[in-house]
């Protein structure tokens, strides 16, 4: 199944905004050699630590600029988690566990599709589920001091890297979930075996130097990382990600298929079927918190995105593996049936998502995408019912297999049918338009607004012209980077020799219509781009 997990991390376009977006930092960061200070469109850019533009900036350099080494860290990290999750499941649970969690992992909808886009979450979820599973190993019953001692060190070693992933809630979060379990099963002398001191001292000297050293270089970072992008995203809706608190129901219903139902029983189960003993860990328990408080919480946050559930996935695997085991062909027969027939309303529905386009280029889009979307549910339609002929003879291991199997099948080919969709989600083809006419330092104008991927495409920055949003605070740390107004524009355009702008048709019209000369190189569904005569 490598190949499959592999396969398509080259063959599909960027997106916008995220994956032109962190590809671009990451870009920036190998061209100029500067690994301290994150920055797009060469602007400073602190939203985020570095860890992850620090890998595939190393992938830049090692391989080259390509889709596949922008992806190769969300994919690897992803890959990489299924094993430890079948690792740990096994030393947890027994050998049959530890398959069917990898299994379960590997297959579900939406840990399958963001592993394969490049976003910070997969690499953030992966260090998280590092440290659960290294901390469950750690505290099971049996386990010897030496053990431990080791386990609970990765464990706050993964925290580490999970803080210089995506920043604070790397390690709030499991601490939250640790001080929750203490409480709810009033086991304190858990406390006694985190190795506070000497694993503290390891989560510093790991996590510490690059936040010492950006702060360093720009005294501006502190507040704006710490305050604004972590108790103000929380509190607020600053970022216009505010969406109600039920949002992520949906999100888990489908993001955890074909697993839905399993997930119901698991959850029930987890918590009735630990031992009774106050002194015994009871890791399945443990598990039920991390993940209820997870989900919680960024129900409760004022910024919502998908994939911010994603960390409770890898819980949710070995709960739902664990349960997998010890589950007969009937019960696991009539779980899965409600694939059945999402499969077969897919394969109905799928002519319908023309009904998406909104012009005439979005309408042959989306008639390629609904072909890989009847291609999608077709596979997943005829895995699902093998899963349940399997299952029907009480064949339960190899029911979940095939249904795993050929649900990260169907998943793929849908991720790959998403790249027919790229005109209206990537600049990549007005990129290649525009190359032609690029000269080594002229100057590049993009008015009223900024698309994530053209920079990447193009290999350069470009000048914003009346544009902030994400990128105000650093220009407020480098005014010169940036033009105030279209006004401004227009008297630096008049006075170059050659110059290149890019901006929204509504934009070209009207500086046209003002005499403001202009020759066009390019057009997309909704940019001009021009040089000056």
């Amino acid at each position: 199944m490598t190949a499959v997990w592999f396969g398509n991390i080259e063959y599909r376009k960027l997106v916008r905004p995220d994956e032109g977006r962190y590809a671009e930092i990451a870009r920036e960061m190998a061209v100029s050699g500067d690994w301290i200070t994150p920055r797009l469109n060469d602007i400073k850019y602190f939203e985020k630590p570095a860890l992850q533009y620090w890998i595939t900036a190393g992938a830049y350099r090692l391989f080259g600029e390509h889709h596949w080494t922008a992806r190769l860290w969300s994919a690897l990290s992803g890959f990489l988690g299924i094993f430890f999750t079948a690792f740990a499941a096994t030393r947890l649970f027994g050998r049959e566990a530890g398959l069917l969690s990898a299994a379960v992992l590997g297959s579900s909808l939406l840990y399958t599709l963001i592993a394969h886009m490049n976003s910070l979450d997969m690499g953030m979820t992966f260090f998280m589920g590092t440290a659960l599973m290294s901390f469950l190993l750690a505290q099971q019953d049996g386990a010897s001091k030496p053990a431990n001692r080791l386990w609970m060190h990765v464990t706050w070693a993964a925290l580490a890297f999970a803080v210089l992933s995506k920043g604070l809630m790397g390690i709030v979060l499991p601490g939250a979930v640790i001080v929750l379990y203490t409480l709810i099963e009033r086991d304190f002398g858990l406390w006694k075996k985190l190795h506070l001191l000497s694993g503290i001292v390891l989560f510093m000297a790991i996590a510490a130097p690059w936040f010492i050293a950006v702060s360093i270089a720009n005294p501006e970072f502190f507040h704006f990382f710490f305050i604004h992008e972590h108790f103000e995203r929380f509190l607020t809706k600053t970022h216009g990600r505010y969406e109600p608190w039920w949002w992520f129901i949906p999100i888990l219903v489908a993001g955890i298929l074909p697993w839905l139902i399993t997930l119901i029983d698991s959850l029930v189960f987890a918590w009735k079927v630990e031992p009774a003993a106050k002194q015994q860990f009871k890791p399945k328990r443990f598990l039920l918190i991390w993940a209820v408080f997870i989900f919680v919480f960024f129900s409760l946050s004022g910024s919502k995105l998908a994939s911010y559930i994603l960390p409770i996935f890898p819980a949710l695997a070995l709960l739902i593996g664990d349960h997998l085991s010890r589950i007969d062909g009937r019960r696991l027969f009539w779980q899965i049936l409600p694939v059945a027939f999402l499969a077969a309303a897919g394969l109905l529905l799928a002519p319908n998502t023309v009904r998406f386009a909104d012009n005439e280029l979005a309408r042959g889009q989306y008639t390629l995408f609904a072909n890989w979307l009847l291609a999608a549910s077709a596979i997943w339609l005829v895995g699902t019912v093998s899963a349940l002929l399997l299952s029907y003879r009480d064949k339960v291991r190899s029911a979940i297999v095939v249904l795993a199997c050929t649900s990260l099948i169907a998943a793929q080919v849908l991720l790959t049918g998403h790249d027919s969709l790229s005109a209206t989600r990537s600049d990549y083809a007005i990129a290649e338009q525009i190359k032609p006419h690029l000269r080594p330092g002229v100057p590049f104008y993009s008015l009223s607004g900024y698309d994530q991927t053209l920079t990447y495409y193009l290999k350069r920055t470009v000048t914003l012209v009346e544009y902030q949003d994400e990128m105000a605070f650093g220009i407020a740390q480098e005014p010169d980077k940036w033009l105030p107004t279209i006004e401004s524009f227009k008297q630096a355009w008049i006075h170059q020799p050659y110059a290149l702008a890019i901006m929204p048709h509504a934009t070209y019209q009207r500086l046209s219509q003002q005499g403001l000369p202009m020759r066009v190189i390019a057009r997309s569904v909704d940019k001009t781009a021009v040089t000056t005569p």
